[in-house]
């Protein structure tokens, strides 16, 4: 099966000290996007030469005040899958729970045994919605 490691996830609380704390680093902007609906921007950040391994920094615009005492500034880790619907099967069969079912053809989410979040993305286009994916409820948190 098809598995690319795709970025890290953490949430910021001030965006600009965040990104002045990343760029002393060494890390810069290579994308953004912002979310009017969402009311967030991520900003994904890497140094020179390490563009296809980016730090996301995701920023909810109407702030975050559980932040850092919650361990929500720690999002996920991201990986770029062939078959999302045969990743999840395969993760289903061996006792795995899928916290966010692939509904869309797109995106998953799971957790590891250490609670830790992993998002799985189809590699390109989205699938076709298809069952039991389509039908299927989220469960706990992601």
């Amino acid at each position: 099966m098809h598995l690319k490691y795709l970025h890290t996830m953490v949430r910021v609380s001030d965006l600009e000290a965040s990104m002045a704390f990343y760029a002393l680093l060494g890390l810069k902007e290579i994308r953004r996007w912002d979310s009017d609906a969402g009311r967030f921007t991520l900003i994904y950040l890497a140094s020179e030469g390490n563009e296809e391994t980016p730090l996301e920094l995701t920023y909810n615009w109407d702030g975050d005040d559980g932040l850092p005492s919650d361990s929500r500034h720690f999002g996920h880790l991201a990986y770029e899958v062939g078959n999302i619907y045969e990743m999840c099967q395969h993760l289903m069969d061996n006792g795995v729970t899928i916290n966010r079912p692939p509904r869309d053809g797109r995106m998953a989410f799971v957790r590891s045994p250490d609670n830790i979040s992993i998002e799985l993305l189809q590699q390109g286009d989205a699938l076709a919605p298809a069952e039991p994916w389509t039908s299927m409820d989220s469960v706990g948190h992601w």
